[in-house]
């Protein structure tokens, strides 16, 4: 799910939650007042038990009795110190429909409280609304509705197929959710299927004493699981969905049945709520013999990465989470977090190199590619730290995640050739998410602060003091004046990004507002892989090699099964899946190259 923070900060980390629109009583809510002038009876009836127990000075829900122990069909069990109880949505009428206030029957049709999608070329993009910890910090709590409305004037976002927008675009009432006009009754599963390049690359085994070395062969998964508080507070993307197949107790089984049946070595998930991750989902990942890594976001966001591997397969040598808020810094004044952990294969029959794994998940907001720059900086100068061998090479790396970029863009360009020329690039183009982003500002030269302590080769510079760092300045003037960044990191991207079979786009991710590539698993490829560029490869034994993947699909597959999410898929990603092989550290004269 891609995601974004579109609040425009005041002074400082925390704004005043208590803001109330001129000429609005704060013990008046808006919601109220609307419903309040709305004259069928219904609307009436929801208002007068609503105000009954909605306490404004305090800015929060008493639930009374006869409605506790009562779930919404969007339910989610929270951490208890998360927030106060969620007031309802007054505009929810299947949750007063289900706590016996309303009878199950259709609301008026004249109470349309949600518009379609806007397909006006010269609107803004489309924004995930988040959990503000602002606004919770001031007490104010979120609501989880069932129809959320697309923030006004959005726009269509780059990538987002035409057949989707005719699915928003129909008028519907409160709470239901139109479906695709080819939708079944039973939405039929979509077909992938496994892409083996092993025949490009082989490796014979090794003879040492007697005995005979094999490489180690594991596979990898990158999944964004979406986060059920997110899905709750962004239903306006999932109109196109059956509201049933929303249901966390329909989504949860769902994605355990997938992870299990790819069964891969090495998994990173993003937007892994941490109630979901400690109640259920570790432990049922733990019971099919997997060791659990876990980094929630900062603030009071709910959700974070975890990286989970087979403990029969890889041993943990250390963890680093990475969290991209730093105080006093207000270009990282985000709560996105990355997650790194250093992995030692176990095979008794041959030596191996560690492995670097990295998962992160980064800001959303297609018009702060200044900020998203910043963040992968951060998970780039940990990486080159933590995968760094005695003879000041590195291990084999693995990033993976969700980095809300497409492909070709100027970020993924950065990652995938090392360097990046930004004098003039304008921040919204950063991302590539927008086929026309508004604003000319540029990116600012350089980009992050010196005092964030790392330099423009995205390594970790070492702590210095004020006159230490102009002293710097003076004796390297180009160093924080060029419009230039560039890392140490040779990697490839697993995925080449078109279909082979008809050139289409590939799609990581869909939902009612768009259909694009944002997730990515990118590696240290091995000279000969048959991903790797010449200038981007390592030598095998401190290398990966794709061996194979499971394809991704286009558009035209994900119209037959109504997008994402749906009855078989429960989330609005695709998980990734690669396999690849490592050598022994010793047997590197043995690689052959077909």
């Amino acid at each position: 799910m891609i995601r974004g923070r579109y609040m425009r900060r005041h002074h400082g980390r925390h704004t005043n939650g208590n803001n109330v629109r001129p000429g609005v009583s704060p013990n008046h809510p808006m919601s109220g007042r609307y419903l309040h002038t709305v004259g069928s009876p219904p609307a009436q009836t929801v208002y007068y038990h609503w105000r009954h127990c909605y306490q404004p000075g305090h800015l929060r829900w008493t639930q009374p009795s006869h409605l506790q122990h009562r779930l919404s069909s969007f339910s989610t069990v929270r951490h208890p110190s998360s927030r106060p109880p969620r007031p309802p949505d007054p505009y929810n009428w299947s949750y007063w429909r289900q706590t016996g206030i309303l009878p199950h029957t259709q609301p008026r049709r004249g109470l349309q409280l949600s518009a379609g999608l806007m397909d006006h070329s010269n609107s803004e993009p489309p924004r995930k609304r988040k959990r503000s910890s602002d606004r919770r910090q001031a007490g104010e709590d979120l609501q989880c509705s069932h129809e959320r409305s697309p923030p006004k004037g959005s726009r269509i976002p780059k990538g987002s197929p035409e057949w989707l927008h005719n699915v928003t675009c129909t008028p519907v009432p409160p709470g239901k959710f139109p479906s695709s006009p080819n939708e079944s009754p039973s939405t039929p599963e979509l077909k992938r299927h496994w892409e083996d390049l092993s025949h490009l690359c082989t490796a014979a085994p090794s003879v040492n004493g007697g005995r005979q070395k094999w490489p180690f062969d594991f596979s990898v998964m990158s999944y964004n699981i979406l986060s059920q508080d997110l899905l709750c507070d962004n239903t306006y993307l999932y109109r196109h969905c059956h509201p049933p197949i929303l249901d966390w107790r329909h989504r949860y089984p769902n994605i355990i049945k997938e992870l299990d049946k790819h069964s891969a070595d090495i998994m990173c998930l993003q937007e892994v709520q941490e109630d979901h991750y400690k109640q259920q989902i570790k432990p049922s990942l733990e019971s099919l013999g997997y060791h659990c890594e876990y980094k929630r976001r900062t603030g009071l966001k709910p959700d974070g990465c975890a990286v989970v591997f087979k403990r029969e397969r890889f041993s943990l040598v250390s963890c680093h989470p990475i969290e991209y808020f730093q105080h006093g810094i207000p270009l990282l004044d985000r709560d996105n977090v990355g997650l790194i952990v250093l992995l030692q294969p176990i095979d008794p029959r041959c030596s191996l190199t560690n492995i670097c794994v990295a998962n992160t998940h980064l800001l959303y907001n297609p018009r702060r590619g200044d900020i998203k720059l910043a963040q992968l900086a951060m998970l780039l100068a940990e990486i080159s730290r933590v995968a760094q061998l005695p003879d000041s090479k590195v291990c084999p790396v693995l990033l993976c995640g969700d980095f809300n970029s497409v492909p070709w863009s100027p970020l993924y360009h950065f990652i995938r050739d090392s360097t990046l020329e930004y004098d003039g690039l304008t921040i919204g183009k950063v991302s590539g998410q927008e086929e026309n982003p508004r604003g000319q500002r540029i990116l600012s030269v350089p980009i992050w602060p010196r005092s964030l302590g790392i330099s423009q080769q995205c390594q970790y510079e070492s702590q210095t003091t004020d006159s230490d760092l102009r002293d710097l300045e003076r004796a390297e003037p180009d160093s924080f004046t060029k419009a230039s960044i560039e890392h140490c990191l040779k990697l490839t991207s697993a995925y080449s990004h078109y279909l082979k079979e008809s050139s289409q786009p590939e799609i990581t991710t869909c939902h009612s507002r768009t259909a694009i590539t944002v997730d990515y698993i990118f590696y240290s490829a091995a000279l000969g892989d048959v991903m790797a560029q010449a200038e981007c490869s390592v030598p095998p034994e401190k290398g990966l090699q794709l061996l194979g993947r499971l394809s991704l699909v286009g558009e035209d597959e994900l119209q037959k099964v109504n997008g994402l999410p749906n009855q078989h898929n429960s989330s609005d990603h695709l998980p990734l899946l690669t396999r690849f092989r490592l050598h022994p550290q010793e047997e590197q004269k043995h690689l052959r190259v077909s």
